[in-house]
């Protein structure tokens, strides 16, 4: 620990991919540590993020004392990781942090490999990350083996749900170091309400077009329910790796005219699209989408998996078994039948949300993790 309670902080944040909630999480903490006076820089993955990236981290980089340094990290196991990984550890001999904090699988093999500091801690948290592979798959074995390996090479585990936490401590086992539960936050002006656009569709969807993020799903759910005879729209906004697959989905299932992409926009802009969010994901851990859409009072009907319940809280009515079309499509057919009992649940979760998922709390609630982890050294 600094000689001094209040010297500053030097933080040095690292994450492979530098997109979605994962990234956001970690620009809304460092922004957070940096007003609180902590020297704090960024590491992250030169290959993906493109535009929207680079352009975040510019906007970030004058505020960082530490600065932002980019490497090209790759998601799968390559042979580029020991030179890669070298550099990394380069960085760190040379920005000297008190603190160092993985974010993500990849970012926290990197935070935790090498010899240990007496004057760094190790703080690693996953974001589902190697969680969301099953055990019994190829994978999930090795990963939970590399897991178990550096378990016992992290001073803090901070999982942002207890969902994470207790998946963790299930598949991998119980670390030597300190476990904190801190959850995502929003800030004051996300509890703006969004006003809906002239031109939105009954169902509206906002995030990455990956498998585990479940828009096939809500496809093949939209296309029941017009086979019932209510004739639902839907608004599917973001990118992915998958977007193309689901482009041909919606022209396999006649939905041309039901269905429409407007790409990649700032999630209110998304929410203003649609009348009813869904979030029909195959794993999550604790998505900001849903935050911050419960902040806003958006009415909302998501997949019952991973920290999401934790989000919703008593609302569980409006929770549907994850992995099915048949079930996304009752939720949705149940919500826009009854949209006051929709409205009224919104309201409700959005005062849940100013009281407990404030990023304010987020914050400090990470540097007391921090201060309680300089303690146990």
């Amino acid at each position: 620990m600094p000689a001094t309670s209040d010297q500053p902080l030097r933080i040095l944040h690292a994450v492979r991919a530098p997109v979605g909630g994962i990234f956001r999480h970690i620009l809304d903490i460092a922004n957070g540590q940096a007003d609180r006076g902590h020297h704090v820089g960024i590491i992250a993955d030169s290959l993906t993020g493109g535009d929207r990236a680079e352009a975040a981290l510019e906007e970030i980089a004058p505020r960082l004392k530490l600065g932002v340094r980019r490497l090209a990290i790759r998601r799968e196991p390559h042979p580029s990781d020991m030179p890669v990984w070298a550099h990394f550890m380069y960085l760190i001999r040379r920005l000297k942090p008190d603190v160092l904090h993985g974010h993500g699988a990849k970012a926290g093999v990197f935070t935790r490999l090498g010899p240990r500091s007496k004057h760094t801690i190790r703080v690693y948290t996953p974001h589902g990350g190697s969680l969301h592979y099953p055990l019994e798959t190829l994978k999930g074995a090795f990963y939970s083996r590399l897991e178990r390996v550096l378990m016992n090479s992290t001073d803090l585990f901070l999982f942002e749900s207890a969902f994470a936490r207790d998946t963790y401590q299930r598949t991998i086992g119980t670390p030597t170091g300190l476990v904190r539960c801190v959850f995502n936050g929003v800030t004051a002006d996300e509890f703006d309400p969004v006003v809906k656009a002239d031109d939105a569709t009954d169902v509206v969807y906002v995030g990455e077009f990956r498998n585990i993020k479940g828009a096939d799903l809500l496809i093949d759910a939209v296309a029941r329910l017009r086979a019932t005879g209510k004739l639902v729209t839907l608004t599917l906004a973001g990118d992915g790796e998958e977007i193309e697959a689901l482009k041909a989905q919606v022209q396999g299932h006649g939905l041309a005219e039901a269905a429409r992409f407007i790409g990649h926009v700032k999630a209110r802009q998304g929410f203003s699209r649609g009348k009813l969010l869904v979030v029909p994901s195959r794993g999550d851990s604790m998505p900001y989408v849903v935050i911050e859409a419960a902040a806003a009072g958006v009415p909302m009907v998501a997949a019952n998996v991973g920290g999401i319940p934790e989000i919703f809280g008593p609302h569980t009515e409006a929770l549907f078994a994850p992995h099915s079309a048949d079930a996304t499509a009752e939720a949705i057919g149940t919500a826009l039948d009854d949209t006051a009992a929709a409205e009224a649940r919104a309201k409700s979760l959005r005062h849940r949300i100013f009281m407990h998922f404030s990023q304010k709390a987020m914050v400090e609630g990470v540097l007391a993790g921090y201060r309680d982890a300089f303690a146990n050294r």
